[in-house]
């Protein structure tokens, strides 16, 4: 089974309900699977070293994931238009890789998800895309030949699955039409992946 990798930060829960469900795309494709890893959240002061295995979620990611991995797709929540901190944190740290060319060819996705509609999605989903440009690797987005990019009133863009969230102590659980391009997300680069094997 080839593997692709889907490594997220989420605070609140709403980036890692997105993975699940590209998690669920990858695995619609026959000789796909998905290996679904989280990033540790960073602080400007550290007192307590965090655990290296996190208490609830998926493990974090290490070098190795990427090494193994087919294919990447990686999640964020919005930070004033950019990834967050954590998953920035985690990139930082791959330059053996990037000597090695150890990501070059492979297909790479992004997804994000936002407080509000115009909380800097597309911004967030390039800024993400930068370092695999560096790495090398294979961008792919979402084409307009999924109907739910055109008919979502919500998150979805041709850069990467979306999801807006909404601000406050509640956030909203993705809809119908995000739930599918994430899903949409996962199998693209999971066919691709597999067509580029061969």
């Amino acid at each position: 089974m080839s593997e692709i990798l889907v490594v997220y930060y989420s605070r609140h829960g709403s980036t890692a309900t997105m993975a699940r469900h590209i998690c669920r795309g990858i695995e619609s494709v026959n000789g796909a699977r998905a290996r679904l890893r989280s990033v540790p959240p960073v602080a400007a002061v550290t007192s307590v070293a965090a655990p290296p295995v996190p208490e609830e979620g998926a493990p974090y990611a290490e070098s190795r994931d990427l090494r193994e991995c087919v294919g990447l797709i990686l999640g964020s929540p919005t930070r004033f238009g950019n990834m967050a901190a954590p998953l920035k944190h985690f990139i930082d740290s791959t330059s053996d890789l990037w000597l090695s060319g150890a990501l070059a060819g492979k297909p790479a996705a992004v997804f994000t998800s936002t407080g509000t509609l115009h909380g800097g999605q597309e911004s967030t989903l390039l800024s993400m895309m930068l370092p695999l440009l560096h790495h090398g690797m294979l961008l792919l987005g979402l084409p307009y030949t999924e109907p739910e990019l055109s008919t979502t009133a919500a998150g979805g863009t041709p850069y990467g699955a979306s999801h807006v969230a909404g601000v406050g102590g509640k956030a909203r659980a993705p809809v119908k039409e995000e739930l599918a391009l994430c899903a949409a997300l996962g199998r693209r680069v999971a066919e691709v992946a597999l067509k580029l094997q061969a």
